[in-house]
């Protein structure tokens, strides 16, 4: 990649920018009693998602015109393209919005770059942490509100203690035989997209997805665990690609690791 194509992509600090934007505009919504509506797939979607994601295009718009973005409630509603260029922004202005609706503070919201099929920003806030995460001169770097950015890096496989992050929902039977096969001995129940971030800096260790998910719901947490020196791959051990608009930009199972 040339250093022109590698300044083009380091754009993390402004897709940062643009999430705090958004969380203090959902924020406020959080234990409110907000309505909560079904989408046509039977998930719910808040008012906060709706508000969000209008801030992020509009601030995507004006950052970076003619870049296409794929987003979650604009996706839910018209659908998705037939097809999409080489670079393009996936945006999930509320991933976990059953916690957010529950009052449990593990939601956040995301907007990562693709480029070529490979995540090369992007950014992650949790609003009721204040928490940020984002990709910046290849390294990810982690801020809390109001405090400094600080470089954060994923740690070393601790044997006997390692820390998997799994679904509220995964039964039991399910979480002993992921334990089996992947080695991990302490399973931690969260939402979202954070549980990429907690492996990026060094708070867990793997995330093993054997369910659906979608493109925009891992691509931020994707390219910030990746620039902390984690991985994401598919089961089969092969990089994991973006850009499926063929299949309505649906992820097939993958692993998210550590060190």
């Amino acid at each position: 990649m040339s250093d022109n194509a590698k300044n083009e992509n380091d754009i993390g600090q402004a897709l940062a920018e643009i999430c705090e934007a958004a969380a203090a505009l959902i924020l406020p919504l959080w234990r409110s009693g907000v309505e909560v509506l079904t989408k046509a797939d039977e998930s719910p979607v808040t008012e906060a998602d709706q508000r969000g994601e209008k801030l992020i295009l509009e601030h995507l718009a004006r950052r970076f015109p003619g870049v296409p973005v794929i987003s979650e409630e604009d996706a839910s509603e018209f659908g998705t393209p037939d097809a999409i260029g080489p670079r393009f922004f996936l945006v999930d202005p509320l991933d976990g919005t059953k916690a957010f609706v529950r009052g449990d503070p593990n939601f956040t919201v995301n907007i990562g770059l693709i480029q070529d099929g490979r995540p090369v920003a992007g950014a992650v806030c949790a609003p009721p942490s204040g928490e940020t995460w984002f990709t910046h001169g290849g390294a990810a770097l982690k801020r809390v509100k109001g405090g400094t950015d600080a470089a954060v890096r994923v740690r070393r496989w601790p044997k006997g203690s390692a820390v998997a992050l799994v679904s509220h929902t995964m039964k039991e039977e399910t979480t002993r035989k992921l334990a089996e096969e992947y080695g991990f001995d302490v399973p931690e129940a969260m939402d979202s997209s954070i549980k990429f971030c907690r492996i990026a800096e060094g708070s867990a260790d793997i995330y093993p997805r054997h369910g659906p998910t979608m493109e925009w719901d891992i691509a931020a947490g994707h390219a910030v665990l990746e620039a902390a020196g984690g991985s994401v791959l598919t089961l089969e051990g092969r990089p994991f690609a973006y850009g499926k608009a063929s299949e309505g930009f649906r992820n097939g199972w993958f692993v998210a690791r550590g060190g």
